[in-house]
């Protein structure tokens, strides 16, 4: 039975059938995980659907039951099953009643991301069109996102010149493509039970330097508890992580750190400030105070630490935050002497 399901052509040449049998049973694994899990979110859809038939109009009584259920099974199971994404389960049932429909022409397989993506689009018709084009194309999820953000299939359709929008549409896509995308996905790795390998994403480097700001700020003394290492933030359209999360229990606020490689770019400033908006409405309690960011910056020329709060909090940052922080230059010296020390490793390394 598996030599039917991961099968491959045998050649004279060893590497080449090896290759095949590991990307055949990648593939494999990967259309196994995600029929699994797409069949898993479209039943809880239809089970909550169902119950609330029950609640006879009463939106009070499906959101009641909604919210009870995704504590429960949160507690069971973690953070996807919350009741953000419970909904998206009914209105993914609700857009699809029908199992067999998910099943693209092409028979390729697409992800819940895929799926959760399809929802943005109120228009079946276009809905469709954009699943059947994702399927048959491989696109990404994060590919579709880019092309439903920005209309592609409007923009298409209008278009005199169809093969120049498609054209562009590849080419502006093509670094989004991600043949290990199922892997990296948080939401696969919990769905199996097994904690998400951070080796997917972050390079060594970075790694040992925020191993190195986290122990830093731990020994400061100055009241900062650790609390989560790449924590993951869902919006309606995309994945996000933050580095570092940590509570100071003397400022009584969370501290978030995020850690670029790259020049610091207002695209980094408004995605800090974000993560500090989504911890303010979700975690913080009515006895803290602002949550504060970090933002570092291990470019190649130059180190950065920058301190972001939201407009309104500079005065609490100025008298009191600031007597509990890092300067930044003691955090960029710490970025530095991180990076020498991982340079002089890897020299040592590669001379033996």
């Amino acid at each position: 039975m598996l030599d039917k399901k991961i099968a491959y052509i045998r050649t004279s040449d060893l590497l080449a059938d090896s290759r095949a049998i590991i990307e055949n049973a990648r593939n494999y694994a990967y259309a196994a995980v995600n029929v699994a899990l797409v069949q898993r979110n479209w039943l809880l859809g239809k089970r909550i659907a169902e119950e609330e038939l029950n609640s006879d109009g009463r939106a009070q009584y499906g959101e009641q039951v909604i919210a009870t259920l995704a504590r429960q099974l949160t507690e069971l199971y973690g953070k996807s099953l919350d009741a953000s994404n419970l909904y998206k389960f009914c209105a993914f049932y609700k857009a699809f009643p029908i199992l067999d429909s998910l099943r693209p022409k092409s028979g390729n397989i697409l992800s819940w991301t895929h799926y959760r993506i399809l929802l943005q689009v109120n228009d079946s018709t276009i809905r469709q069109w954009y699943l059947d084009e994702a399927a048959s194309q491989t696109w990404s999820s994060r590919t579709l996102q880019r092309n439903v953000s920005s209309q592609y299939y409007q923009r298409l359709l209008l278009s005199q010149q169809k093969d120049d929008v498609k054209t562009e549409m590849q080419q502006m896509t093509s670094p989004l493509q991600d043949r290990l995308e199922f892997i990296k996905n948080p939401i696969v790795a919990e769905f199996l039970g097994i904690s998400q390998n951070n080796d997917f994403t972050e390079s060594k480097l970075e790694t040992a330097i925020l191993d190195n700001i986290q122990k830093f700020l731990m020994e400061l003394g100055k009241g900062y508890a650790f609390a989560a290492r790449q924590q993951h933030i869902q919006t309606e359209k995309e994945d996000y992580f933050i580095d570092l999360v940590f509570y100071n229990y003397i400022l009584k606020c969370f501290v978030l750190v995020d850690l670029k490689t790259s020049k610091i770019t207002h695209q980094d400033v408004g995605q800090m400030d974000m993560y500090i908006r989504m911890y303010d409405s979700l975690k913080r309690t009515d006895g803290d105070n602002p949550t504060l960011g970090i933002i570092l910056c291990a470019d190649t020329d130059s180190d950065i630490a920058r301190f972001s709060v939201m407009h309104g909090n500079e005065q609490l940052f100025a008298s009191k935050y600031i007597l509990y922080l890092p300067t930044e230059e003691q955090l960029r010296a710490e970025i530095e002497t991180q990076k020498r020390f991982f340079l002089e490793q890897h020299e040592g390394k590669q001379s033996h």
